[in-house]
């Protein structure tokens, strides 16, 4: 049980303005050295070359990241980040504002999808209000790091200043550096928050210049009509927001708290050499977002599944991703990570408890093909 926190948030000085400092990431790129003794290993499984699939590429990756012949996965943890849009005000969701601090009330309780899955897995799960709109009560699971209550309706103005995006990345990084157990090695990242498919598919769109018609879904359930109309007022916050491209500042203008507070939490993990588990659109989005601000993240990511929300296949496409499964899933909250979970505990079991063909004394192949 985490308690209560709330998280300190820390402002310096210049010699104009109190600003914001935000940490500078530097992750490191995952071991090369290692990769050569690794394959040998896991060509050397009493298996034919290659027959395990993923598992194998997945069994690289794990240990190319920790620098180990024996990789392991300690403490799997899930972060679920959670807050309110301001694009509500436009009709983009069916749902309305409200639901977003119910259904955390319904992660602090146990009775959501992610709570199912993460005790069937043992995932540790810690939910954290990074703008959630109103009072949350007190909680032992709940870590309130409220950046605001809400962000601004972004077809009107900025989402939220570069100042709060910046808090939001360095109290996500915090979190990351305070919240999971110190042995923590992968962490998966979810979401909640309502109008967040339209926050996202305006990142995507601006990230990636893809159509806007390949990045808008229908979300928690709109109709044709409903997704017209959403993508109408995508379109033309986009438009007003035409000359923002800085990754930052793009990030600033569009997204929200929960997915400013994920990508700090994503590049500070990449720092502490985690393994990241990345849910579905809103999640992958943050990834994006984080990729675009600190290159070289990429190496640690196992994108763990393929939303059904319409854009998340272009965006895995763009990223050049492949995801572990395709569930027709589409609930965000990080339930693709857990649910995909077990599939990496596979990829390291089997490379550190699979016989080798000598010490089974089984017949490697003799014909060189």
């Amino acid at each position: 049980m985490t308690l209560f926190i709330r998280v300190r948030l820390i402002n310096t000085k210049n010699d104009k303005n109190e600003l914001f400092a935000m940490k500078n990431f530097l992750i490191p790129p995952v071991s090369s050295s290692i990769e050569d003794d690794l394959q040998q290993k896991i060509d050397t499984k009493t298996k034919p070359p290659g027959s395990l699939g993923r598992l194998e590429k997945l069994a690289m990756q794990a240990g190319r990241i920790q620098n180990s012949l024996t990789p392991e996965l300690n403490s799997p943890t899930i972060l679920v980040f959670a807050g309110d849009h301001g694009i509500t005000e436009e009709g983009v969701s069916p749902y309305p504002q409200e639901v977003t601090a119910e259904m955390v009330l319904n992660f602090l309780n146990g009775g959501a999808a992610i709570n199912v899955f993460c005790r069937q897995n043992n995932l540790s799960l810690h939910v954290v209000d990074a703008g959630v709109k109103g009072e949350l009560p007190e909680h032992p699971e709940l870590i309130s790091a409220k950046i605001g209550e809400g962000t601004k309706n972004f077809n009107k103005e900025p989402a939220m200043s570069t100042e709060e995006c910046k808090r939001a990345i360095e109290t996500g990084a915090e979190l990351c550096r305070t919240i999971p157990e110190t042995d923590c090695n992968v962490i998966g990242f979810g979401e909640m928050g309502i109008g967040n498919t339209s926050s996202a598919a305006a990142l995507m769109q601006r990230y990636t210049g893809l159509p806007l018609e390949d990045c808008v879904g229908k979300g928690t359930g709109l109709d044709n009509s409903g997704l017209a109309m959403k993508e109408d007022v995508i379109r033309k916050a986009l438009e007003k927001h035409a000359e923002i491209k800085d990754p930052l500042e793009v990030l600033a203008t569009f997204g929200g708290f929960e997915i400013a507070m994920m990508v700090g939490a994503m590049l500070e993990s990449a720092v502490m050499k985690r393994i990241l588990l990345i849910d579905g659109f809103i999640a992958t989005a943050a990834f994006l977002a984080a990729s675009k601000i600190v290159p070289g993240i990429q190496q640690y990511a196992v994108f763990t599944h393929q939303s059904d929300e319409q854009g998340h296949a272009e965006m895995l496409k763009f990223l050049q991703a492949e995801p572990l499964i395709s569930l027709g899933m589409r609930l965000g909250e990080g339930t693709g990570a857990a649910v995909a979970f077990p599939i990496l505990q596979s990829a390291v079991a089997f490379l550190n408890q699979m016989a080798s063909f000598e010490s089974a004394g089984v017949s490697d192949r003799t014909d060189g093909k």
